[in-house]
C-alpha cells in the first residue's frame, strides 16, 4: 500500500515529503526548505532507475543536480520522526507539481 508522509529534518531545516511504495522505499521525494518554502528536491525512483538502465553517469549527475538525490533504504519507522504525519495523495501531488516546476522540470 502506498503511503505518503512528511517529517522534519532539523539539521538542515527541511520538510521531507515521501511517497513510499509497498516495500517501504521512497518512490518519490520532495524536500522543502522551512525558512522560505523553497523546494530543493523532487526526485523519483522510476526516473532514477530509468537513467541507471538507459543513460550514463553524466545524465545521472545532471538529474541529481536538478532534482536532488532520492533517499535510499527502507523508510520504516518514519512515524517516530519529528513532525511526522501522513499527507493526502492530493497534497503530495500538489507539492510534487510545484517542486518540479520550481526546479525546472515536468510534473
Amino acid at each position: 500500500m502506498t503511503v505518503r508522509f512528511r517529517t522534519y529534518y532539523e539539521d538542515e531545516d527541511l520538510w521531507l515529503y515521501f511517497e513510499a511504495d509497498d516495500e517501504g522505499w521512497a518512490a518519490r521525494q520532495v524536500e522543502i526548505r522551512a525558512a522560505d518554502s523553497r523546494p530543493v528536491t523532487a526526485a523519483s525512483l522510476a526516473e532514477v532507475v530509468h537513467l541507471r538502465d538507459h543513460a550514463d553517469l553524466a545524465a545521472m549527475g545532471r538529474y541529481e543536480r536538478r532534482y536532488g538525490v532520492l533517499a535510499e533504504g527502507s523508510l520504516d519507522g518514519w512515524e517516530t520522526q519529528p513532525g511526522a504525519a501522513e499527507v493526502s495523495a492530493e497534497e503530495f501531488e500538489r507539492l510534487w507539481a510545484d517542486a518540479r516546476r520550481a526546479l525546472g522540470g515536468p510534473d
